[in-house]
């Protein structure tokens, strides 16, 4: 394998940060949805409110997605030479199954696209074993576990709030809900920078690695974040927030079970509580899949027939395929880009 030009390294860096953004951009819906379609605020503010507590997300819970993200890749396996491509094929597929289901319309997981990029890119380049698979089946376990968590934490939080304010006058609880909703999307936006712009943070790490940046030294298993690392990162995702993605929007806002303000706030604290969690433990989970099934968990509490299940059922064969899909694309991605290089 021919070894990577300092140039080829930035311009992967690019890609990533591309990446980033995409992240931002396709899960922008995650944040705002609720607050658009209950109309607590104009769409215009609503991006600009999340991507503001996107970046303030920065100061806060640490680094740990980042290690395990950066930890997939067996970096003491592979040879270095390899490693700029495995980050460039794992990119492509990622961001092509974004791509994919941003112009469906569907609220899959970027999170899951880039490890199952990096999962595919990885065993292309140096077989099973460049794969680090108890992190990879953490990831899985928590694909499965989040979504049951967020729907139960929905379900338990709404049905807490129905019998706290049992007794109010409806219309007095909807305006004290539209402020605390607010709080609420300010608490899910703060949560989605935490987890999501740190998985950036673990696909550029490699690449710093491969390029001598920590020194002869480094440990493969737990490479330090440095500090530009983190402000490029939580920048780039809050200007992907700030340029939307409406298709979702209305995909979550409206085509999975319809809304009220206090329905937003207890979604938006469930999906928060759920993912601040997982960021503290350093699960990358998928903040589209927990904010996704917080609203149907809200949802049922009107009765399971208020939720749109057909739309459910096709949110959930999007996220089925997302590590597959984007595996085989890695895959693939880099045995073309083998052929370039030279083996």
């Amino acid at each position: 394998m021919i070894e990577a030009p300092l140039i080829l390294i930035i311009a992967i860096i690019i890609v990533a940060l591309i990446f980033d953004f995409t992240n931002g951009f396709h899960d922008s819906a995650n944040s705002i949805s609720t607050v658009v379609s209950t109309k607590v605020l104009s769409p215009r503010n609503a991006v600009i409110f999340a991507a503001c507590f996107n970046f303030l997300a920065a100061f806060g819970f640490g680094v740990a997605v980042a290690d395990t993200i950066s930890s997939i890749v067996q970096l003491n396996i592979v040879s270095t030479l390899v490693i700029p491509y495995i980050i460039l094929g794992a990119l492509t597929g990622a961001i092509s199954w974004n791509l994919i289901t941003w112009f469906f319309g569907l609220p899959t997981s970027s999170s899951h696209a880039l490890i199952g990029g990096l999962t595919g890119a990885g065993i292309s380049a140096a077989g099973l074993a460049a794969i680090k698979w108890s992190t990879v089946g953490k990831v899985a376990l928590f694909m499965v576990l989040s979504p049951l968590i967020g729907l139960a934490c929905g379900f338990l939080f709404m049905a807490a709030i129905l019998w706290i304010t049992r007794g109010s006058n409806r219309p007095t609880a909807e305006s004290y809900f539209k402020r605390l909703q607010l709080c609420s999307a300010a608490a899910y936006s703060f949560s989605h920078g935490t987890n999501d712009a740190q998985k950036t943070m673990g696909i550029i790490l490699p690449l710093l690695f491969s390029i001598g940046y920590f020194g002869a030294t480094a440990s493969t298993t737990s490479l330090p974040v440095p500090f530009w690392l983190i402000m490029v990162c939580y920048t780039t995702i809050a200007l992907g927030t700030l340029a939307g993605g409406w298709r979702i929007v209305k995909t979550m806002g409206y085509k999975i079970t319809k809304l009220r303000p206090v329905h937003g706030f207890a979604a938006e604290t469930a999906g928060a509580a759920t993912i601040l969690g997982a960021s503290a433990a350093g699960i990358p989970v998928s903040t589209t899949h927990v904010i996704c099934s917080s609203i149907m968990g809200v949802g049922t509490t009107m009765g399971s027939s208020t939720v749109k299940w057909g739309m459910a059922r096709s949110i959930m064969f999007a996220w089925i395929l997302t590590i597959p899909v984007s595996a085989l694309i890695g895959y693939a991605a880099f045995a073309v880009i083998r052929i370039f290089v030279g083996a």
